[in-house]
């Protein structure tokens, strides 16, 4: 079947081969403000490139991912990880016929919602929201995408396709069990206002499964910071390589590359383990996610919705290697003393500046303060942690200092094995 205007064997459009089962786009449940369809590109690679132009995304260069801003050039920001994401984000998509342009997306968008300073950020504003509803850097990544981005004429947020949306809020999985009742991970706290608002005005099928792609940019994302944050650690000195024998699946990688390259230079050592790591754990999802589509022989992007469990998945052996890969980083660089000493001091900052903008809302600028004068607690402190939420680390540390008489030195030097980064 050809499209209107189109001869047999043409693709509109620049798109590449879809499978049957893949988010086409000519068939997109489309746009919240309806908008004239372009005559280049199809809806998903504007929404691409709506959230590559967006304010948010430009912030994401001086966020920290777990060392902050200035602690050296060559660890990753949010920045560097979301590019990283999106590389293999893409390449699960080619492999697997699904549409590269939503894929791309999803992983552009995916961390947009994350404050400075981190997880500790995110923490500490979940604390100080705690009786405002909370707060949840998915959620802010809807609100972001839907209201907070104020650029275009006709529409607030980015009038994203309804797909996008829908894989930006659901690529972890559903928010809600076939009967209506949160998931465990929402029973305790409940689904955050900000989702549950936008599905009542457009709604996201909560309980169903996101499309492949969302499901696809969610490993790249574990398969990116599992292997970016071991390259980290090893030449930030948190843990050395012969540490990782810990963990059955790396200690087999390092086997392998010592078989290959006996004798080989550490900081090529490190740069081998963790592109082995990305190969061994994307080809895993190209063959575990390949057996799941021959099994459910889905149809349409429909069946994949209506799945019992994600079509696009890690195989039994690699989800574990994951999880074990996950814990060893938790124990020995989430919780290392000095990134601990680091993240206590960026809670300060943070607290600091919700408690003083809260109590004094004209401390923020105008365009932010504007009309909460006399407006209920929930309000503003929304509102401030609207603000905050976006701050890059480096200006949250100086609005810290123009409010408050000290501010915490947030500086900490790993001890970095002074490794060659770059060629001589």
């Amino acid at each position: 079947m050809t499209r209107a205007g189109q001869g047999a064997g043409e693709r509109p459009r620049g798109e590449r081969w879809r499978a049957p089962y893949a988010t086409d786009p000519a068939l997109t449940r489309g746009r919240l403000i309806p908008e004239a369809v372009s005559p280049t590109r199809s809806d998903f690679q504007r929404d691409r490139d709506r959230i590559i132009h967006s304010s948010a995304f430009r912030r994401l260069k001086h966020k920290t991912q777990v060392f902050v801003h200035h602690e050296g050039d060559h660890y990753r920001t949010r920045l560097t990880h979301t590019l990283e994401v999106s590389q293999i984000a893409r390449a699960l998509a080619r492999a697997l016929g699904l549409d590269e342009d939503l894929a791309e997306a999803l992983a552009l968008s995916h961390d947009l919602g994350h404050t400075c300073f981190g997880h500790t950020g995110e923490d500490t504003l979940d604390a100080c929201m705690a009786t405002h509803g909370g707060f949840d850097h998915n959620a802010q990544a809807l609100r972001i995408v839907t209201r907070l981005e104020r650029r275009y004429a006709g529409f607030d947020g980015l009038n994203l396709a309804w797909e996008t949306l829908e894989g930006l809020v659901k690529h972890n999985g559903p928010l809600l069990e076939p009967d209506g009742r949160p998931t465990p991970r929402w029973a305790e706290r409940g689904i955050p206002a900000a989702i549950l608002e936008y599905d009542a005005l457009n709604g996201l099928e909560l309980a169903r499964f996101a499309g492949p792609e969302a499901q696809a940019a969610a490993l790249a994302d574990d398969i990116a910071y599992d292997s970016h944050d071991l390259d980290d650690g090893l030449r930030a000195g948190l843990f050395d390589l012969a540490d990782l024998t810990e963990v059955p699946f790396l200690r087999d990688v390092l086997d392998e590359i010592d078989r290959h390259y006996p004798n080989l230079e550490a900081s090529r050592r490190i740069h081998e383990l963790a592109r082995r790591v990305i190969t061994r754990f994307v080809e895993d999802v190209i063959a575990e996610s390949t057996r799941r589509i021959a099994v459910l022989n889905p149809d349409s992007v429909a069946d994949i919705r209506a799945a019992k469990a994600p079509v696009i998945a890690f195989s039994d052996a690699i989800a574990r290697a994951d999880a074990e890969i996950k814990t060893f980083l938790f124990a020995r660089m989430y919780r290392h003393p000095g990134v601990l000493a680091v993240r206590a001091k960026a809670n300060v900052i943070v607290a600091d500046l919700f408690a003083r903008f809260t109590a004094e809302p004209g401390a923020m600028p105008e365009e932010w303060s504007a009309g909460l004068e006399g407006a209920e607690a929930g309000r503003v402190a929304r509102r401030v942690a609207d603000y905050i939420a976006g701050m890059t680390d480096t200006y949250a540390a100086l609005a810290h200092k123009r409010l408050f008489a000290t501010t915490p030195d947030l500086h900490w030097s790993p001890n970095s094995r002074g490794l060659p980064l770059t060629e001589p």
